[in-house]
């Protein structure tokens, strides 16, 4: 037993961290949009990282539990709640049986991760069970939750403690309100003309409403090549910012392809994806320029203090 699909909400898919191995033959990584919020959240229930859990985007699902589990919500402020009252984020919480856990009204962010306690039992595709929708596999039948969906528990909490006295510290997770969005040069930004260069960072971006998990495209001024060139196609990854011809930037996310032919201009520093990854159409954001070994600095800080709350937790729960 574990949980029964009341409402799907807008979009519920199982995600881990990725698919990794096989982009040389076209498959893409898909994984969790926001990874640090997924991280935070299995590791915040004595999980591994990698444990399968629900990302819920904007409007979330409403879930009736077929047995108790522990569960952690992390990332967007959706508003959670069971049986209409409702609960902390970024701590662990014990679902009775029978309980229905629902999301409300979007505070803050766009996607929210809904772990628990060992995870969800789906097979994997490839070596994971994150869900690549253009591609139906993975996850749960390779699909969006539905209404009338049953998704099993690895493991169920059937430990008598129901009150947990600790949460996570809020300097672990990104400020969501700061919408400036760090990154490093990309190999064609030497081809932009200098109007281009200087607009890509003094000018506020609009996310379109045409955005999605492969990726946000940007409404501003057009940036433009200092003349027409033919370009081979090369690898991307999560964060690649390309032009296509009408100078309109994307932002690759999580569904990007292996690789793509147009400029890229920039890339998105690793540690400022979280934020990328919680914008909802319709957010401003501004592009600050950093340096390769700033935007390195960055992210080993926040694995050394990941490291350190694992470390942590590990005791909480007697590993």
């Amino acid at each position: 037993m574990g949980i029964s699909v009341i409402k799907p909400g807008m979009l519920t898919t199982v995600q881990d961290l990725g698919r990794f191995g096989f982009q040389k033959y076209g498959m893409i990584t898909s994984g969790a949009m926001d990874k640090l919020a997924f991280r935070l959240g299995n590791l915040l229930l004595g999980n591994q990282e990698n444990t399968p859990a629900l990302e819920c985007t904007s409007i979330g699902p409403s879930l009736l539990f077929q047995e108790q589990q522990l569960i952690c919500v992390t990332g967007a402020d959706l508003s959670p709640a069971i049986d209409q009252q409702p609960i902390p984020m970024w701590k662990p919480v014990v679902v009775p049986a029978g309980a229905q856990l629902t999301f409300g009204k979007p505070k803050k962010g766009w996607r929210s991760y809904l772990c628990f306690y060992g995870g969800l039992d789906v097979p994997k595709v490839l070596g994971s069970a994150s869900t690549y929708l253009r591609g139906a596999i993975g996850g749960w039948q390779g699909r969006a939750l539905q209404k009338g969906d049953q998704l099993s528990f690895c493991t169920a909490w059937s430990q008598e403690s129901s009150s947990f006295k600790w949460r996570m510290a809020s300097s672990y997770y990104p400020d969501l309100d700061n919408n400036v969005i760090r990154v490093i040069t990309g190999p064609h930004h030497p081809l932009f003309d200098s109007d281009s260069q200087q607009r890509f960072t003094a000018e506020v971006f609009t996310i379109g409403s045409n955005s999605d998990r492969m990726g946000y495209r940007l409404e501003s001024a057009n940036l433009y090549l200092r003349e027409k060139k033919e370009l081979l196609s090369s690898a991307t990854t999560f964060g690649t910012i390309q032009v296509p011809p009408d100078g309109q930037p994307i932002v690759l996310m999580a569904d990007h392809p292996t690789t793509g032919g147009y400029p890229i201009i920039a890339q998105v520093a690793t540690v400022d994806l979280p934020q990328m990854a919680q914008l909802p159409p319709g957010a401003k954001i501004q592009f600050a320029l950093i340096t390769v070994k700033k935007a390195q600095s960055l992210w080993r800080d926040q694995e050394d203090e990941l490291h350190k709350l694992k470390l942590s937790l590990a005791l909480k729960y007697g590993e």
